[in-house]
């Protein structure tokens, strides 16, 4: 079992994945991390859709780009997609995020991303995180109501590439002590 720091290290965005299917009680552990993760006044203001029926998976992967846009082609190899909605926030939440001018549902559906991410790494699972689609599509195909926006999807599946080295900035570069440089 890895610690902390070696599943950061492992964790990495996969854009080529096998055909084998992710297994149930690894799905489980995801939606748990999710459910799990922290949220400005507890507010957890998420929906977490698991797309694993074969077509909708096929529809809603197809909606992560266009004859235009073909970045996210690789989404339709990924055996799982997980769409995170984000849901109205507890009232508390939505008077600080208007006072503070912070978009705390942003925050919160980023954290619980990373989360799942991370979950999935310690599964042996890869992932990527897609801004990128058709929102209205996604919404069509789920039905997601109208007033309730995507955040993002994320690819799930088995890597079929090699480990990359991590390119990061310098701890330098990224961070300070006391003053902003």
């Amino acid at each position: 079992m890895m610690d902390f720091s070696e599943l950061m290290q492992a964790r990495q965005s996969v854009r080529s994945y096998t055909n084998e299917p992710v297994e149930e009680w690894k799905i489980e552990r995801l939606i748990e991390a999710v459910r799990l993760a922290p949220s400005a006044s507890n507010s957890q203001p998420w929906k977490l859709i698991i797309v694993n029926d074969p077509e909708k998976k096929d529809r809603v992967a197809r909606a992560t780009y266009s004859t235009l846009v073909s970045f996210n082609r690789f989404a339709s190899q990924a055996p799982l997609l997980a769409v995170l909605a984000i849901e109205r926030p507890k009232v508390i939440t939505q008077i600080g995020a208007t006072l503070k001018d912070r978009e705390f549902p942003l925050i919160d559906i980023g954290i619980a991303a990373s989360q799942f991410c991370l979950q999935a790494a310690a599964l042996n699972l890869g992932t990527c995180m897609l801004g990128w689609f058709d929102e209205k599509a996604i919404r069509d195909i789920l039905g997601i109501p109208q007033k309730v926006r995507i955040g993002l999807v994320l690819t799930v599946g088995y890597s079929d590439e090699p480990p990359r080295k991590k390119i990061r900035k310098k701890k330098e570069q990224m961070s300070a002590f006391n003053n902003y440089f």
